[in-house]
């Protein structure tokens, strides 16, 4: 992760926790790695783990920060209009399309090259399981892969790809280090969007959710639960860095977020908290790193 020469330096593996607009945070944390030279041998984004750590391939320093500040007053790109006429909170055509293709161009050609593995969690709503997938040349079909990997339930469309019906990643597995430890790298880095001792309760919708998504049986369990698998991911996690087997990046104070943002300012403190706590950490980071 940086600095390293060929059979140097340890392989190192990143992992992208999500939570909507909390992910300004993590955009702080990699914007502070990018403009150090930092970089990784793979990253694992959710949700928006994904939708901002794409940036991260694609070398893009401030793009997170710059389009959310610009578009989070614009109802095309995230709104309650949109799930009402079109079904998304966060509109296809405009935050997957217009955006990034036009707007403020996603760099696909420099994602394509850069040798970093990119994979997005997403959530199969009908085997009710975790989907792993890499991502290849940031095309179309890779940002709808993102897309999968942010559409939450209820207020998303489930987005169909290679014969699965998928929905946020984060349902069904929301900081996944274990999988990143399964896939042998030396190091592994974690950027976690909630501060340190966070307890997640239980969904207090639950009651709307089991009517809205009768039909998703095997969703519906990983929803009721997920507060449980959260915690006991934490508490793992917790050890595993007091172990020294891991490296995590944490909020020193909490961002959370409202699920629509209209204050730029809002966006920008969470993004100046993570930039704060990768810089102060930077050291340490490095030093894990050796």
């Amino acid at each position: 992760m940086g600095y390293r020469k060929a059979g140097e330096a340890p392989t190192v593996g990143v992992v992208l926790e999500g939570g909507g607009f909390r992910g300004m945070y993590t955009a702080g944390v990699l914007d502070v790695w990018m403009e150090h030279g930092i970089t990784a041998d793979a990253t694992v984004g959710v949700s928006a783990g994904a939708t901002f750590g794409c940036n991260f391939k694609s070398l893009q320093i401030g793009r997170t920060l710059r389009y959310n500040k610009k578009y989070c007053t614009d109802p095309r790109y995230c709104s309650l209009r949109n799930w009402i006429f079109k079904g998304d909170l966060f509109s296809r055509d405009f935050a997957y399309g217009e955006l990034p293709w036009k707007l403020d161009v996603f760099d696909s050609t420099t994602f394509a090259a850069n040798p970093m593995r990119f994979t997005v969690v997403a959530t199969d709503i009908d085997a009710g399981e975790a989907v792993y997938h890499d991502l290849g040349p940031g095309d179309v079909g890779d940002i709808e892969w993102i897309r999968a990997s942010a559409s939450i339930p209820m207020v998303s469309h489930p987005v169909a790809l290679e014969g699965r019906r998928l929905l946020d990643g984060g349902v069904a597995d929301s900081v996944p280090f274990r999988w990143m430890l399964e896939q042998g790298y030396d190091r592994t880095v974690v950027v976690l969007t909630q501060p340190a001792g966070f307890i997640k309760q239980p969904n207090s919708l639950m009651p709307l959710l089991r009517v809205g998504l009768r039909g998703y049986p095997k969703l519906v369990e990983l929803l009721a639960d997920r507060h449980v698998r959260y915690n006991r991911c934490e508490e793992e996690l917790a050890e595993l860095e007091r172990r020294g087997k891991v490296f995590v990046i944490r909020p020193s104070e909490s961002v959370q977020m409202p699920m629509v943002v209209r204050d730029p300012e809002i966006l920008e403190h969470a993004y100046r908290i993570g930039r704060t706590d990768a810089e102060r950490e930077l050291a340490a980071l490095m030093d894990y790193l050796a």
